[in-house]
């Protein structure tokens, strides 16, 4: 079959966000002093992860991931398998890792594409067994982040951007790609696909589903 599934992750395939992932790089630091500064910074971005959406990701995206600057590239990588293998795995909807498995034995592509950072992202996709998988990644230099993001940052239209090329790279037909997201950031990326579904949608994303008649899923919360 020429089409693929596109799946964002938090929210979707999982029930923690990116506020969540670097609160566990936060409290794993080995300094307790860089431990104070990095709980008291996490802190003082969350009122701007409340309003994303109003301020816009790209927004968000600057002041938030800041909060990174100065962690170690390897330590980065240890903190990511160790977060899936801890606490991730745990938190993921096992609704969606079933939905996956039919998904692709109908021979549909499995693809994530996400906001979320890779070192995160690189063991769910290894579990998870997809095709390819698009992340945002953090800019090294000398070993250590800088805390700005590497183009292109997903985002909203950066998404559906993604997905276009991706269908165009692959020769597939968008109109029997599905696609599936949590956000009412995600609408232009489900806009791209035949089959937009939304799961566990937000106000913003269940009104345009309800006004397009885009199949809702709602997941049981994991605690």
């Amino acid at each position: 079959m020429k089409a693929a599934a596109f799946y964002d992750v938090d929210g979707t395939l999982v029930s923690t966000n990116v506020v969540h992932t670097y609160a566990y790089y936060a409290v794993n630091v080995p300094s307790l002093t860089d431990k104070v500064k990095r709980t008291g910074s996490l802190l003082a971005s969350l009122p701007f992860y409340m309003v994303a959406d109003k301020v816009g990701r790209k927004f968000f995206n600057d002041i938030f991931y800041k909060n990174y600057a100065g962690m170690g590239e390897d330590r980065l990588h240890v903190l990511g398998e160790e977060l899936f293998d801890r606490w991730i795995r745990g938190k993921m909807f096992p609704d969606m890792i079933d939905l996956i498995k039919r998904s692709r034995a109908e021979g549909y592509r499995q693809v994530i594409v996400t906001g979320a950072l890779d070192v995160m992202v690189r063991p769910m996709a290894k579990f998870l067994e997809v095709d390819d998988w698009a992340a945002n990644r953090l800019e090294i230099v000398d070993g250590k982040a800088t805390g700005r993001l590497l183009p292109p940052v997903f985002a909203g239209p950066e998404k559906a951007a993604y997905v276009r090329q991706y269908a165009a790279d692959h020769g597939l037909d968008l109109s029997l790609c599905r696609g599936y997201a949590d956000s009412g950031s995600d609408i232009p990326m489900l806009s791209m696909v035949g089959r937009p579904c939304a799961v566990n949608p937000d106000m913003n994303l269940a009104s345009t589903a309800n006004a397009h008649d885009w199949p809702i899923i709602r997941t049981p919360q994991k605690d």
